[in-house]
């Protein structure tokens, strides 16, 4: 699962990682929650673009959503099938980049410890996502998106069982490639990243508040030992 994330690298260096000219200038986040605006990779015809996304996806044909129904993660194993994504997962891929993600693991007493992940080697990276265009009775367009997730590796399945898909630069190009890329081939991107190119460390429960959104979410605290 991908339920927070964050994203604070310069605009220089997510320009350079995905082969932008131009980039606009962003804030850096810190605790990325649902329903929060989300800044994705996409393409149109050869030409890449910047957009920013609901996080929450509401299929197309749904007319009238209500509060909830927007779905944050979607599962790699079945998207490119199930009615909710199908048609994004056919039409409108995009990269969603991040520094790292946050899960919460069950530490005893019903309390869970916030984890912060982050790959070792890469301190940006994407994660595969879809987005979908959503209109309301009224007309007001929306457009949304949706992380894509997979099995959990050896690291994080003893804090959650999923995951978010994270995709390696040399496979960005396929992600975003046209819709009539055989969907076998662009299911067979979306692995589980390895464990041994992972970190996980504990976190304060400064970031558990979507209202916090400062460095002091990702700062690294001893993990508090349950007694018995």
């Amino acid at each position: 699962m991908c339920a927070r994330f964050f994203l604070f690298s310069p605009d220089e260096e997510i320009m350079k990682l995905f082969h932008m000219v131009s980039f606009p200038r962003i804030s850096p986040r810190f605790n990325i929650a649902p329903s929060q605006p989300v800044l994705a990779i996409t393409r149109s015809q050869h030409d890449l673009h910047v957009k920013h996304f609901q996080w929450g996806l509401i299929p197309g044909w749904m007319k009238n959503p209500a509060p909830g129904q927007a779905m944050i993660n979607a599962r790699s194993e079945t998207a490119s099938s199930k009615p909710a994504f199908k048609s994004a997962f056919r039409y409108r891929r995009c990269l969603i980049p991040a520094n790292g993600f946050y899960e919460w693991k069950s530490s005893g007493n019903r309390s869970k410890q916030a984890m912060c992940v982050r790959i070792n080697e890469a301190p940006l990276f994407a994660m595969a996502g879809i987005w979908e265009q959503w209109q309301s009775p009224d007309g007001t367009e929306l457009e949304t998106c949706s992380v894509l997730t997979t099995s959990a590796n050896t690291l994080l399945e003893t804090i959650h069982p999923r995951m978010p898909v994270i995709l390696r630069p040399e496979q960005y190009a396929r992600w975003l490639s046209a819709d009539t890329t055989p969907v076998p081939q662009l299911e067979r991107l979306l692995q589980t990243y390895p464990a041994e190119e992972m970190q996980a460390f504990p976190v304060s429960s400064y970031v558990n508040k979507v209202v916090h959104d400062s460095p002091e979410c990702i700062e690294p605290i001893q993990e508090q030992k349950t007694l018995f």
